[in-house]
């Protein structure tokens, strides 16, 4: 039972492309009501009145060769498929086709052809065609031209050529409306794409605003600020003056950062710029001893070329690691390992316990920066741990997977 069900489903809506019809214009609407299936419905009481009405005087001259009541129901399921070709195109064509095969087969194909029961069947039977041009999948309406010629010449082998020119001119019909109804669906989902992408890109924009008018600005005057402190004082220590100095050399790399990131966001997330990598390990360990703690580096395994997107990503969780170290533990020592195995790239950040007491780096500031971090080492297919020892200090494990697939 479960089989013919799916056959029927399948049968019904499978071998429409869409499966439901499109949506009308609002011309064609009105509230809930679709017009044009209005129309079909309407259409179809006209054809069948017709068909009866012919199909009765016809019986009546022949001498009632034929009983009415058959051939009250043979106008009715020809006229019928009409009113549902709309919802269910191939349905539709289908049952038009046994209709007219079966009224053939009762009603000698002479007695109709004399009548005004040919123009009202090639209406339908054309209609339901063309719904299937328009809506059913091209091998659907290969097989429906087939048909129907072989259709015809079965009924009246002589009547075959009039068959192909009658069914070619709802197929080609169909066909062009079928084409005109691509392009225009093809240019809604462009202007929907573009839609989506211009809010993108404005709202890009607006970030970026943002961070230039708030951020930046900010960064700029810790930059002319620790520039100028050292000169407040008549003889300021050494040490005052270096401390100073690297403050304003963070400040301004940032400040390159930001505005590096500033060109992404209003390029539309093209970057041309080159990305900081393990390379530059050496630069960021000298900035993080300038902030206050003191740092080794240890390393296992054959270094190797890494993919660009690991390269980054590893950059990025050290400088994050070494920065919760510095704004959380300060003085503390902080050593870090970079490990590198024929599978992967193993990272390693862990500082002592700070001199004086410091809340947890997961408890301060509400920050994000484990958070980024196991997003890095998730979008690689690694893993990322954080969290504190035993001793009281933190620590920072992540394996990064050099695959290709890490790569892009």
């Amino acid at each position: 039972m479960d089989h013919v069900r799916n056959f029927a489903a399948a049968f019904m809506t499978d071998a429409s492309s869409p499966p439901t019809p499109r949506p009308r214009p609002r011309l064609l609407l009105r509230g809930r009501f679709d017009l044009v299936q209005i129309a079909d419905v309407i259409l179809a009481l006209i054809c069948f009145a017709i068909t009866d009405s012919v199909l009765r005087p016809l019986n009546s001259a022949s001498e009632g060769h034929h009983p009415a009541g058959p051939l009250v129901v043979f106008a009715f399921v020809t006229c019928a498929p009409l009113a549902f070709r709309t919802r269910f195109p191939l349905p539709a064509w289908v049952a038009s086709a046994l209709a007219v095969i079966a009224t053939s087969l009762y009603v000698s194909p002479t007695f109709l052809s004399s009548s005004g029961y040919m123009p009202v069947v090639l209406v339908v039977y054309g209609l339901c065609l063309y719904s299937v041009a328009v809506r059913c999948k091209p091998r659907i309406v290969a097989a429906a031209a087939i048909v129907t010629v072989l259709g015809a010449g079965f009924i009246d082998p002589g009547s075959a050529p009039e068959a192909i020119f009658l069914s070619v001119i709802p197929l080609l019909i169909g066909a062009v409306v079928r084409q005109r109804r691509s392009g225009a669906r093809q240019l809604a989902e462009q202007e929907i794409r573009h839609s989506g992408e211009r809010a993108l890109l404005e709202e890009r924009q607006r970030i970026a605003r943002e961070l230039h008018d708030v951020v930046a600005h900010h960064m700029s005057v810790i930059a002319i600020q620790a520039e100028a402190a050292p000169y407040k004082m008549a003889d300021p220590p050494p040490e005052l003056v270096e401390s100073f100095g690297d403050i304003r050399a963070s400040a301004l790399a940032g400040l390159g950062e930001l505005r590096r990131v500033l060109g992404v966001l209003r390029a539309g997330g093209r970057d041309t710029a080159p990305q900081p990598g393990l390379a530059e390990l050496g630069t960021l360990l000298d900035s993080a001893r300038g902030g206050g703690v003191s740092v080794t580096v240890t390393s296992a395994g054959n270094p190797v070329t890494l993919p660009d997107g690991v390269d980054l990503s590893a950059y990025r969780i050290v400088q994050e690691a070494l920065s919760n170290a510095m704004r959380h533990a300060p003085g503390s020592h902080v050593r870090v390992h970079v490990g590198y195995r024929p599978d992967g790239l193993a990272l390693a950040v862990r500082n002592d316990a700070a001199p004086r007491p410091c809340p947890s780096p997961r408890l301060v500031g509400g920050g994000h920066g484990i958070i980024g971090m196991r997003e890095r080492a998730a979008m690689l297919g690694g893993s990322l741990d954080a969290g504190p020892t035993d001793d009281g200090g933190f620590q920072v494990s992540a394996v990064l997977p050099m695959s290709h697939e890490a790569e892009s």
